[in-house]
């Protein structure tokens, strides 16, 4: 708890208890600042602040007959008092930024096990040591990232890996932060509900490059089109391409493992990792050069790669004692399903249960039907998020004419049912969601969760 007048220049004496611009996420006694976000106007929400209990708010206009400031530059004025309120600032730590399309989180988990004594923050939650925080979005709004900074400063951990969100840098959530090491994973295009054009997109992630130290690394996908276009210092690229600084040769797929070398300046590592698949060669890649920029022995590297543990939610190998083969996998972008499919394709039989977020990009959903069901055996069409649109008028988006699909509206129906036909020569894969905590229904987030539900069929 703090005072209103230790965060802020004013006369005002009044306790503050908490911090926020989400007038849902007020209770009593906190402070209340009004930003002005991308698509709304928080000074709107004022209202239901107070009667949520706020003590005091700060706002670029005049509020009647309540406690207040008046402030310029009203969203830099956030974050500064952010930082006051939870007394810490990004510059205290050594920072390793990850964006893109598909794999921030695996890429960021990696990168915070191969350096050591290092925090990972991104989808999966806030990770410090053996302790786990839960956190509302990939890179957190911009209190709730104040107040994770403020506990990895408490338990004396100085260096953060974390995911960087498209969404992030186009609400400047981490404006203040300059990193360390960046690394880009790959750019194929995804809320562009929010975007609205590829290029916005684009535009939006490369926002990351300016927010590198002076002296600082940035590490690209060289294989990708429009990463191999970034041009500035310290750049170093990763990829399949013999002209990339980093290049991936003689790779082995194996249901267990993968192994690889990474050719540098004539000489080769060779990697095996517990990783599957052709995308974690990528997300590998990638988290071993950070590695080495900041100067952690290859060798060591090398040896903490060999060790890794699954991702919770990225390819995550489920084993309940069945016979068969069963995925749980945060894949919900058309590259993203591309990958894990092709990833299993040499299964006799792939049972694939998914569907797509509502309010969200419709036209990426009859491409994502068309994938699945050319690449599955069995495709099981179900919930996923469906906020304020209708299940079934999603999976009509999804399979369009085509009749060789299953539909069951309820995801705990249809996890299950592709479960209990499964034979032990498939794979099952449970595609959406990953460790997602919860069921988006309307305007709420209800509580749900693929793992407990694969869970309970084989506990029940």
């Amino acid at each position: 708890m703090k005072k209103i007048k230790d965060l802020i220049d004013c006369n005002y004496d009044i306790d503050i208890k908490g911090i926020t611009d989400d007038s849902r996420l007020v209770e009593e006694g906190y402070l209340f600042v009004a930003t002005k976000g991308y698509n709304v106007d928080h000074y709107d929400y004022i209202d239901m602040a107070i009667d949520n209990g706020c003590s005091f708010i700060v706002a670029d206009r005049e509020v009647k007959n309540f406690p207040h400031i008046v402030v310029d530059n009203i969203n830099e004025k956030y974050r500064e008092l952010c930082k006051k309120y939870y007394d810490v600032s990004p510059d205290e730590f050594t920072l390793f930024g990850v964006t893109g399309t598909d794999g921030k989180t695996t890429c960021s988990t990696v990168i915070s096990e191969l350096i050591g004594d290092t925090a990972y923050l991104g989808t999966n939650g806030l990770y410090i040591g053996d302790k786990e925080y839960k956190t509302n979005n990939t890179t957190p709004c911009i209190s709730e990232l104040y107040s994770d900074l403020s506990k990895v400063k408490k338990s004396k951990y100085n260096k953060i890996s974390m995911e960087v969100s498209s969404e992030a840098l186009l609400h400047d959530r981490v404006l203040d932060f300059k990193y360390d090491i960046v690394g880009f994973t790959n750019i194929t295009g995804d809320h562009l509900n929010v975007h609205k054009t590829f290029e916005n997109y684009v535009e939006c992630k490369l926002k990351l490059l300016k927010l590198v130290k002076e002296n600082g690394y940035v590490v690209v996908n060289g294989d990708d089109e429009e990463l191999n276009k970034i041009k500035c210092n310290n750049l170093f690229k990763y990829g399949f391409n013999s002209n990339n600084d980093y290049v991936i040769e003689d790779v082995k797929y194996n249901k267990t493992n993968t192994s690889f070398n990474i050719k540098h300046n004539n000489n080769r590592v060779k990697i095996t990792s517990p990783l599957i698949g052709k995308y974690n060669v990528y997300n590998i890649t990638l988290a071993y050069i950070v590695g080495l920029l900041y100067g952690v022995d290859s060798s060591l590297l090398v040896k903490r790669i060999s060790e890794l543990k699954p991702i919770k939610g990225r390819g995550e190998l489920l084993d309940f004692g069945q016979e068969y083969t069963l995925v749980l996998d945060y894949a919900h972008t058309i590259n993203g399903i591309k990958n894990i499919l092709e990833t299993f394709k040499d299964y006799d039989e792939i049972i694939t249960v998914t569907g797509c977020a509502g309010g969200r990009e419709k036209e990426k959903r009859p491409i994502i039907g068309d994938i699945i069901m050319s690449n599955s055996d069995i495709s099981i069409f179900t919930m996923d998020d469906p906020r304020y649109e209708n299940v079934d008028d999603i999976i009509d988006d999804m399979v369009g004419d085509k009749k060789d699909y299953i539909r069951i509206p309820d995801r705990v129906e249809a996890i299950n049912y592709a479960l209990s036909i499964a034979s032990p020569n498939s794979v099952v894969l449970i595609l959406g969601k990953g460790r997602d905590n919860y069921m988006a229904i309307e305007d709420k987030k209800l509580k749900y969760n693929d793992y407990d539900t694969i869970s309970n069929f084989f506990n029940k």
